[in-house]
């Protein structure tokens, strides 16, 4: 797995303990990962977006997490 994804896993993964630990939710840990793992990935790509020019945005989210076209 691509580093870069693997360490935005690795953060879900620990902030899903945290909030899984809580049991306010109603979801299953799996469920509660998934949301958070997205949830991450939309966050760092809007970031990268708010620091390209508008024509390379795609690009540069592309690279960052080690995608090929």
């Amino acid at each position: 797995m691509n580093e870069r994804i693997q360490q935005l896993a690795e953060q879900a993964e620990e902030e899903t303990y945290v909030e899984y630990a809580k049991k306010e939710t109603g979801y299953s840990f799996q469920q509660l990962f998934l949301n958070k793992f997205a949830e991450l990935i939309v966050r760092k790509c809007a970031t990268i977006a708010d620091q390209a020019e508008p024509y390379k945005t795609n690009d540069l989210i592309l690279k960052h997490f080690g995608v090929e076209e």
